[in-house]
């Protein structure tokens, strides 16, 4: 398979490693984009995890919670530059698409465009947005949303640094206080600074596990101190090490951030609250939307600076 610039241009991305490095990486697993990362990890050429891809598209992200505060959603709206997205009219205009999708029946982005405008049933979703990209004169985009709904407790919601992050935290309790609001914001705040993947352990697919394990034994075997440690004390490594990656990327597991000891974990704080107030509660997920995630604005044109360093 021939490998192309571009391809090289998505892992460098995706990893930080070399462009020549990922170029050897690509060749060797015939251009499969999942075995080169794995590759250049094996090798200690890459980060421990994949890069979710540079954060450069502009606008904001809101919430929306229903007056019960059992149901929520989070919107991501794009626009071309941060000039618009601090523009008065572009917030008003992404807070009634954070009020219309609250309330929608649509499963995807697709169906809620084609919904009407709650605030003016005589054109759609789409038709709304079309509007507003000829008032504002930038192109705009309703990139995402995501409901999350708690019908035995509550929804809380966090925004970070005016729309550049968005946080939803489903929370079942069967005390609803001021403290355990105080609780669940802070829990949604530390979704927010820390970036976790998942919410617990129990989420974390047993493959990725298995796969993560493969990858560390492969590290360690590519280093000739370690490769000759006794196979109880490499299985004890790569162990350690699984465990120290799992309270990275679990939420619950994660070292709570307003800990006065600096050791209490997630888990932990919610359970102190939730005794301190004879409570049950259970963090059972969360939802959290970055600005422009994944996402890349018009540069220079990095593929062709990688074709003529490859070619030359």
């Amino acid at each position: 398979m021939a490998i192309t610039a571009s391809m090289v241009k998505e892992l460098r991305e995706m990893t930080g490693a070399g462009m020549m490095d990922c170029k050897k990486a690509l060749t060797a697993t015939e251009g499969d984009m999942d075995k080169a990362v794995d590759f250049l990890r094996e090798k200690g050429l890459a980060g421990a995890q994949k890069k979710a891809g540079r954060i450069a598209a502009e606008g904001i992200v809101a919430t929306c919670i229903s007056e019960d505060e059992k149901h929520a959603v989070v919107v991501e709206v794009n626009a071309e530059t941060d000039f618009v997205a601090k523009n008065e009219k572009f917030q008003t205009y992404v807070a009634e698409v954070a009020a219309q999708a609250v309330n929608t029946q649509a499963e995807d982005i697709e169906g809620f465009m084609a919904e009407k405008w709650a605030l003016d049933p005589s054109m759609t979703v789409k038709e709304k947005l079309s509007s507003m990209i000829s008032i504002i004169g930038e192109n705009m985009n309703i990139r995402r949303f995501a409901k999350v709904s708690e019908e035995n407790g509550i929804v809380v919601s966090y925004i970070h640094a005016g729309g550049k992050i968005g946080v939803l935290v489903d929370v079942e309790t069967d005390v609803v206080n001021d403290a355990i609001k105080e609780m669940a914001k802070n829990v949604a705040m530390q979704a927010a600074a820390l970036k976790p993947q998942y919410t617990t352990r129990a989420e974390v697919d047993a493959d990725y596990i298995s796969r993560e394990k493969e990858i560390l034994l492969a590290q360690i075997m590519n280093d000739p101190k370690e490769s000759q440690k006794p196979q109880k004390v490499i299985d004890g490594m790569i162990n350690g090490r699984i465990n120290k990656e799992l309270k990275e990327i679990c939420l619950m597991d994660q070292t709570y951030v307003k800990a006065e000891d600096g050791k209490q974990s997630v888990s932990a704080y919610v359970a102190q609250v939730a005794k301190e107030n004879n409570a049950k509660v259970a963090v059972k997920k969360f939802v959290r939307f970055e600005t422009g995630e994944g996402m890349e604005k018009k540069e220079e044109d990095f593929a062709a600076e990688v074709a003529k360093q490859m070619n030359a």
